[in-house]
């Protein structure tokens, strides 16, 4: 059974997070593009990208314009959906779903900036409210 659901809730792997990234940041692009942002970070080989975003489509997590020429790749779901769901997993997986406590640990092991603490309060301050 592959019904839309189903696809929205797919788990990208490592690779292809960083592939979604370049998406997230390019938009809509060619596997030729993608792998040229990917060759900044990492060797990686076109046949591999290639064979990854036909994976990652198949899954649900690309759609593919081939309407032209060259294939356009682009995401499925939006950027915040998709690490909304990764991060609702793996808030409730490692900290038993306390937010407050991965915030709690986050703060103990980086020192946020200045504006970073602002942005908190702000937020704090939206959920008194």
């Amino acid at each position: 059974m592959d019904t839309k659901n189903d696809r929205q809730m797919v788990e990208p792997t490592k690779s292809e997070l960083e592939i979604l990234q370049v998406l997230w940041e390019t938009g809509p692009a060619t596997v030729r593009t993608v792998n040229d942002e990917l060759l900044k970070q990492k060797d990686v080989n076109y046949s591999t990208t290639l064979k990854f975003m036909q994976i990652m489509t198949e899954k649900g997590l690309l759609k593919r314009d081939d309407s032209q020429m060259k294939h356009i790749y682009s995401v499925a779901e939006a950027e915040e959906k998709t690490k909304a769901h990764l991060l609702d997993k793996f808030v409730d997986s490692m900290y038993k779903g306390s937010a407050g406590k991965l915030v709690m640990q986050l703060l103990g092991d980086k020192k946020p900036s200045k504006h970073e603490l602002q942005q908190i309060k702000d937020l704090l301050d939206k959920y008194e409210e």
